[in-house]
């Protein structure tokens, strides 16, 4: 039933959008780390390291890309990771090399993930649900590969809390929807709470644009 479930979801995707999005990460992979270099000084800050030192146990790191959050996870942690752009894997797969990390790479969409139901104790994702074309879908499916009682950790930039800055991240997003997907008033908190997780922390900051969540996927007897 799951898996009948899985494929009738994945069958109302739009094939062309996941392609459009497929190539513009290929094409973009051997800028991202030189242009996120830059946002993580003046940004996120150690938005990354926060997130993966909480990661226990068997770890799904979504839309992975190339490996950025590699050196932030603890050595005890099981890691697989997923993304859209096989260029994208194709870095990540280097940067593990080089760390001597093992790590389990393979090409996957957020929106309708390949893996059993519970089959993770941690699911990360960091600075991509703003670029997922249905990122409620993306959260649903988050929660479905965690077990029970299993921990969700992101993070991301967010519609700022100041309505002057709504205002610019609304003109900005104009553009940078249309030529990235990327979306700059989404929640994903909103999101994350309406899929049913217990939220644990979460903090916003950079004038509430950058927001960083730990949530809890309820145990059975909590559902």
């Amino acid at each position: 039933m799951a898996e009948r479930e899985r494929t009738a979801r994945a069958s109302d995707l739009d094939p062309d959008l996941a392609e459009r999005q497929r190539r513009y990460w290929d094409r973009h992979a051997g800028s991202y780390d030189r242009e996120m270099a830059f946002l993580e000084r003046v940004l996120f800050g150690d938005g990354r390291a926060w997130v993966c030192r909480q990661a226990t146990g068997r770890v799904l790191e979504v839309a992975i890309g190339t490996g950025r959050n590699l050196a932030h996870y603890p050595d005890t942690v099981r890691l697989t990771g997923v993304d859209v752009s096989p260029a994208m894997l194709a870095l990540a797969r280097r940067r593990a090399d080089e760390a001597g990390r093992d790590i389990a790479l393979q090409v996957g969409d957020a929106q309708t993930l390949g893996f059993a139901d519970g089959a993770f104790d941690t699911v990360v994702c960091t600075l991509a649900l703003c670029s997922i074309p249905d990122a409620d879908r993306a959260v649903a499916e988050m929660k479905r590969v965690l077990r029970p009682g299993g921990r969700l950790l992101l993070l991301d930039h967010v519609a700022g809390v100041r309505r002057a800055v709504r205002a610019v991240q609304r003109i900005l997003e104009a553009i940078t929807v249309r030529v990235g997907g990327e979306h700059l008033l989404r929640r994903p908190l909103a999101q994350v709470q309406a899929a049913g997780f217990r939220i644990e922390r979460c903090e916003r900051y950079k004038c509430g644009i950058v927001e960083r969540l730990m949530a809890r996927k309820p145990q059975e007897d909590e559902a």
